[in-house]
């Protein structure tokens, strides 16, 4: 069984810090908590009976089939070899993090498997062999651990929510509930590869950017704080009656009144931060978020497409597999999280409860797109798996279309910022320096 160490709490508030085996995560918090104790952490150190595999990812089916025909040979070895690695991790209580393509590996090659034919426990089994990650692979074993003992692989998930995105666990659920789960993980593999290119897209424009920004906004603080006082002293040591620009002057002593009051700002921006914090946390605060999250600009239109194609191929897959519109509803809604979303939602629902349109909230919302509503509208009519297909299509084509014109705003929007602050350096800093530069303040200081 996998081994554990714990931080737990008793009821007299004394720390407890211990090492266990438990057949999974879920069993021991279940036991420490039967025993009074309330778990802090919980870190699994050793990662079940296999040997490491020299293999980082498997590329295709007849990998995973040599890998899986090599199993029972695997469970003879009832000693478990620890690596030198894993050694130092178990003695240090450390964890491997699991990366992105740790993620995406493992989806695609658990995907492998399903279509191969393997069942749940026999591909877990397989990929537990084969996955390089010490981490993964002892989340993997609780969660084979788990589908053994007649749980869904999504219940065991969601206790590692640091490792798999609320979305991925989601999409599995959908998956395992409808009976679809080929195509839930092809699902999850595509959320993983389209939110690490969007992330890339972005931070590529981002970053260097905002790194011009900082640079420059450092020259105009810099060049305010130190340059500018030294320039002043040079007129009045030379006896020039030479100003400098107001612009500089006003800024200057804006800085100096920041320099002596400094708790003043600092106490402000974290008491906002704070209070914005709190608000959100509450649920008034977080539907309001949410609602911004939809309505911000550059992003709001993106976000909500993103949103409601996971939401169209979750129903999709549903209704596929004979579920009602309904039930549909109710299992695919937790693909998304955000409030604003969840409401129209459960607003469809129970328009269907009362004999209503369930299309009504979305179309009422603002946020659906007109070509959204009448494709949903006319599926109602005719047959609405054909019509969700079609839609699905169309948002991918849509989301890819706003990508397209972020591309192109975000840079314009971020070189105009970055053009405005290095007008207001060159009125501030430089000015003064080419007026020394010029020497024009010498025939002033010279009563010429």
């Amino acid at each position: 069984m996998p081994e554990y160490i714990y931080r737990a709490v008793d009821r007299k508030g004394v720390l407890v810090k211990s090492r266990i085996t438990e057949k999974s995560k879920h069993n021991l918090v279940k036991r420490l908590k039967a025993n009074g104790l309330t778990p802090i952490d919980v870190i699994q150190t050793s990662f079940g009976k296999y040997q490491r595999s020299s293999k980082s990812g498997i590329a295709s089916v007849e990998e995973l089939m040599k890998v899986a025909n090599q199993n029972d040979v695997a469970k003879k070895d009832t000693k478990r070899r620890f690596s030198t690695k894993e050694r130092i991790s178990i003695a240090l209580s450390l964890q491997e993090k699991v990366t992105s393509r740790d993620l995406v590996i493992f989806t695609q090659s658990f995907y492998l498997l399903k279509r191969a034919g393997f069942n749940n426990v026999h591909a877990l089994s397989t990929l537990v062999q084969s996955t390089e990650n010490s981490t993964l692979r002892g989340v993997l074993e609780d969660i084979q651990a788990g589908v053994e003992g007649g749980d869904y692989m999504y219940t065991t998930m969601e206790y590692y929510t640091d490792i798999f995105p609320y979305i991925y666990i989601n999409l599995i659920k959908v998956g395992e509930l409808s009976g679809s789960l080929d195509e839930s993980l092809r699902q999850a593999v595509d959320y993983l590869d389209s939110s690490t290119a969007l992330n890339k897209k972005i931070k590529s424009i981002l970053i260097p950017n905002i790194a011009q920004f900082v640079l420059l906004l450092a020259i105009l603080f810099i060049g305010s704080i130190y340059v500018i006082p030294i320039i002043q002293d040079v007129f009045e040591s030379m006896g020039s009656d030479e100003q400098l620009p107001w612009i500089t002057i006003k800024f200057s002593e804006f800085l100096k009144e920041v320099q002596r009051f400094w708790f003043i700002p600092v106490a402000m921006i974290v008491g906002v931060v704070a209070a914005l914090v709190v608000y959100i946390k509450t649920p008034r605060g977080k539907y309001r978020w949410d609602r911004f999250k939809y309505t911000m600009p550059i992003f709001g239109t993106l976000i909500f497409s993103i949103d409601f194609s996971r939401l169209s191929k979750a129903m999709l897959l549903n209704l596929k597999n004979g579920m009602r519109i309904q039930e549909s509803l109710e299992v695919s809604k937790n693909v998304v999280n955000n409030y604003v979303m969840l409401s129209i939602i459960e607003t469809a629902i129970n328009n269907i409860i009362v004999g209503e349109s369930w299309v009504k909230p979305f179309e009422e919302s603002g946020l659906t797109g007109s070509m959204i509503t009448e494709m949903l509208k006319i599926g109602m009519q005719t047959d609405l798996p054909t019509m969700m297909e079609k839609l699905v299509e169309y948002m991918d084509m849509d989301i890819d279309n706003i990508l397209q014109k972020i591309v192109k705003v975000l840079p314009q929007l971020l070189y105009s910022v970055v053009g405005v602050l290095l007008i207001f350096i060159t009125l501030v800093v430089l000015v003064p320096c080419i007026q020394v530069y010029m020497g024009s303040w010498l025939f002033s200081a010279a009563g010429v």
